[in-house]
């Protein structure tokens, strides 16, 4: 432990001081979308600018606290799995707590430096420093149900049963559309779900 906090000095002693801007912290909400059975976070390079950190290292501390398969796709990154916005409000301020903000001062006018296999934690505001101790995040990692009664949505409808109601599907649901045709794009509103069978109230026609 000696050797690292002589390790962490030196590493400390050749950096440049910078004082922290005194900005106020705001990170941007996470925009998300479902594409199939993936979670899109649209806005991710926007957040990762925020935090000031490298765009891999917050990708790989997320894909780990998910436990799912993912990959960055330009400014946004897409999840395997389906996961709630509130999951991603808590990861973010997880790595916040974790990764960014000082401990003595609680500014974020943070950056990370490795000495040997260690991370730590330089404060720009207040010279502060600590070792980064990974915390779990303890996220309740809550999966979106496919539908939900009394929700809307926009589904196609991929086929007219023999009642004349038009058929959707949405992952294992079928859902009944009543006053549409084969290939429209309309908005519909959930009313009941038995078993794997959906039946909804026709809103408006998309397209």
């Amino acid at each position: 432990m000696n050797d690292y906090l002589v390790n962490l000095d030196r590493a400390l002693s050749k950096l440049p001081e910078i004082k922290g801007t005194g900005e106020r912290f705001v990170v941007p909400e996470p925009k998300l979308l479902t594409e199939g059975k993936t979670t899109v976070l649209e806005n991710f390079a926007v957040i990762v600018d925020k935090l000031n950190r490298a765009p891999e290292h917050v990708f790989k501390f997320l894909l780990r606290e998910l436990g799912t398969a993912g990959k960055r796709d330009g400014n946004r990154v897409i999840f395997q799995g389906k996961f709630s916005s509130s999951v991603f409000f808590q990861l973010v301020d997880a790595y916040i707590k974790d990764y960014v903000t000082c401990s003595e001062c609680g500014r974020p006018d943070t950056h990370l430096i490795k000495v040997e296999r260690f991370l730590a934690l330089r404060c720009d505001a207040c010279g502060a420093h600590r070792p980064v101790s990974k915390q779990a995040a303890a996220v309740h990692l809550v999966k979106e149900e496919a539908l939900k009664e009394g929700e809307t949505y926009e589904v196609r409808i991929e086929a007219v049963g023999r009642k004349g109601d038009g058929i959707a599907k949405k992952d294992k649901y079928t859902i009944y559309v009543p006053s549409t045709a084969k290939g429209d794009i309309v908005k519909i509103k959930i009313k009941k779900i038995t078993g794997n069978l959906a039946f909804s109230e026709f809103l408006e026609k998309i397209s």
